[in-house]
């Protein structure tokens, strides 16, 4: 990529400024290791959020609350945001942004638990928007769920799918590397969805369930 087309993908990143208490989430994430999406790709997600008025919304990868943050500016005030993380030091750092930023009690569901036992006592088709940021391995099981969660027309993203620049490198054969790429790859030809790669952040694949 040139010079200019790196300063104009740098501009888009920051075209955006992420609010002061996602830049404390974020601050709170990176510090115990929960490396939050990017604020480009936080953006992308209030916006998928707004656009779709998703009240009912399913976050897999809670961290600090970074991208809770994001999704809940974009969704409508009585809507839902149910998240969920293996960790507890994650649960009570976002809990804490989302109480610090505002964000009624009754708007989000924070679940600690891990996300393969939680998911399938999910409703199916009962939800407008789910977003995947959590371990990789797992990605395809979580996508699988996701597209059963998900009503038709709901949207499913998920963050890191360029996987810091490797997944574009055929020379790249880690297995993280090789399972976001044959993942991406199989949403892209899967004809339950309408699929896209946003080049934001670490990558953001958005998809719409037909």
């Amino acid at each position: 990529m040139s010079a200019p087309r790196l300063a104009s993908w740098a501009y888009a990143e920051e075209f955006v400024a992420e609010s002061p208490f996602g830049e404390q989430a974020r601050h709170a994430g990176t510090e115990f290791g929960a490396v939050p999406i990017g604020t480009g790709g936080g953006a992308a997600l209030r916006m998928l959020a707004a656009a779709s008025a998703a009240k009912s919304v399913v976050e897999i990868g809670t961290g600090a609350g970074t991208s809770g943050l994001w999704l809940l500016a974009g969704m409508p005030l009585d809507g839902v945001l149910t998240t969920i993380d293996s960790a507890p030091e994650h649960s009570r750092s976002a809990k804490a942004a989302y109480a610090a930023a505002g964000v009624a009690h009754q708007r989000t569901r924070v679940i600690t638990g891990a996300a393969l036992d939680v998911l399938p006592r999910m409703t199916d088709g009962a939800y407008d928007l789910v977003f995947v940021d959590a371990d990789k391995a797992s990605y395809p099981a979580y996508v699988e769920h996701g597209i059963r969660l998900l009503r038709r027309g709901g949207i499913l993203a998920l963050d890191n799918v360029l996987w810091h620049d490797k997944v574009a490198d055929p020379a790249a054969r880690d297995a993280t590397t090789g399972t976001l790429r044959d993942l991406g790859k199989s949403l892209r030809d899967d004809e339950r969805l309408i699929t896209n790669l946003l080049p934001v952040g670490d990558g953001l694949l958005v998809a719409v369930k037909r």
